[in-house]
């Protein structure tokens, strides 16, 4: 059985993404691990921090993103893609660059594709999520934040990364372009791979909070678009009432460590329950009816979630 790690980014030093921290995190049950690195900022460091790694495991793919032959976020895809389809593996291991695995799920992780290898009706393997939001001790659990997503896939020709790069479906007779269709797609039969994401891409300083948004809505909606919408936004992006999310219990990936250790913004953080005078832009989970659905899903559906939009048939294995 071989595993391949695989992942995309730019500009990910400067907007502050652990990619290096992704990648350490599930090296050592990877065979390999490609990566596409897009053509960056002049004193974007991206590139350099992958070889810091030091690993022979480790290949990137120089790329020049597109955002005109791919919008509404399908450059990232796109970009997916292109690592995805040099992967030479049995299973196919994506992980974002906001994303790290603790290293006690390795050993499951690696043992359910072991087991699963021979079942060709699994395509895929799904992982829990954790969204941490702020900072390091707090994460969200609302009825907006996504709480499966397919992370491990079949080296299959028609595997393809979908939409935004959030997931994956088969596409058949692919044009190579349109990573937002529907039709004639399916989605993928995935069993559970009894493991976590952390999910850190709601933690960084609130001034490269609001960076990251405005690019990743650049690459949604244009650079113009952005730059008009951001003209009267202030510098650092308010994250809100922490108050109002859930208190993180459990430990970090160790790969973290150096990482977590950098945290230097509590200050500009507001950790009561109620917010601030003034305005702030308001996220989806901040709203009402979303906050109520949230209320209901906790408290009544023991954490259930009420309607929403799975990209996967989930499969009893």
């Amino acid at each position: 059985m071989k595993i391949s790690g695989f992942s995309m980014a730019r500009n990910a030093s400067k907007l502050y993404y652990p990619l290096r921290q992704a990648i350490e995190s599930i090296l050592p049950i990877c065979d390999e691990f490609v990566v596409a690195i897009g053509s960056g900022d002049a004193d974007d460091r991206t590139r350099e921090e992958v070889e810091k790694i030091g690993s022979d495991k480790i290949r990137i793919i120089d790329t020049v993103w597109d955002l005109e032959k791919y919008p509404r976020g399908m450059e990232n895809a796109h970009q997916t893609d292109i690592a995805m389809k040099a992967c030479t593996g049995d299973w196919l291991f994506y992980v974002q660059a906001d994303e790290v695995v603790h290293e006690r799920f390795l050993p499951v992780i690696e043992n359910r594709c072991r087991e699963l290898l021979a079942d060709q009706e699994v395509e895929g393997l799904l992982f829990d999520y954790i969204h941490f939001y702020g900072d390091y001790d707090h994460h969200h659990v609302g009825h907006d934040w996504y709480k499966k997503e397919i992370r491990i896939v079949r080296n299959l020709p028609d595997m393809h990364s979908w939409i935004s790069a959030q997931s994956f479906r088969r596409i058949p007779d692919f044009d190579g372009l349109n990573y937002r269709v529907k039709e004639g797609t399916h989605k993928l039969r995935v069993a559970s791979s009894g493991a976590q994401m952390f999910h850190y891409g709601w933690v960084r300083p609130p001034h490269l909070m609001q960076k990251k948004k405005k690019s990743l809505g650049t690459i949604h909606h244009g650079s113009q678009a952005m730059d008009a919408a951001y003209k009267e936004k202030p510098i650092a992006f308010d994250y809100g009432p922490l108050g109002r999310t859930r208190k993180f219990q459990g430990t970090h990936p160790a790969v973290l460590k150096e990482w977590i250790a950098r945290f230097d913004w509590q200050d500009q953080l507001n950790y009561s329950s109620k917010e601030r005078s003034g305005k702030r832009e308001l996220l989806p989970h901040d709203r009402p009816k979303s906050r109520l659905i949230s209320w209901i899903e906790q408290n009544m559906l023991g954490g259930r979630s009420l309607g929403g939009f799975n990209n996967y048939v989930l499969l009893d294995r």
